[in-house]
């Protein structure tokens, strides 16, 4: 029992986390992937300023992508707001006013988080 007591002691599970993060062969691969990462960096940012047009074309790509994906947020967007209408409408009466007041509120709260983070 005094084993299995001090297998369970915060200072041993350190000492085993620790060992578990120090094993060199783990952090030799881990520094040299960030080593072939950096050099491949390089070797593309050197072409792209070899090729402007390269460089343009990929810049245009990278802002379509990201001009498509504001609009797939926007679509999402409008999809919850019409399932959200599409709920209220086929709620009972009886409880579509709690139900607007807690939308609103929720609405109120996101919009107010959402402005802050601007």
């Amino acid at each position: 029992m005094a084993e299995n007591e001090r297998r369970d002691d915060p200072v041993d599970l350190l000492l085993r986390g620790s060992r578990e993060l120090l094993h060199p062969e783990a952090l030799v691969a881990e520094a040299t992937k960030d080593l072939v990462k950096e050099e491949i960096r390089h070797l593309l940012e050197r072409k792209l300023k070899e090729n402007p047009e390269l460089a343009k074309e990929l810049r245009d790509a990278v802002h379509d992508l990201l001009e498509a994906r504001a609009r797939e947020y926007a679509a999402l967007l409008r999809v919850t707001a019409a399932s959200a209408r599409l709920g209220f409408a086929a709620a009972p009466d009886s409880v579509k006013g709690v139900l607007a007041r807690d939308v609103a509120s929720l609405l109120t709260r996101e919009l107010g988080t959402l402005v802050d983070k601007i």
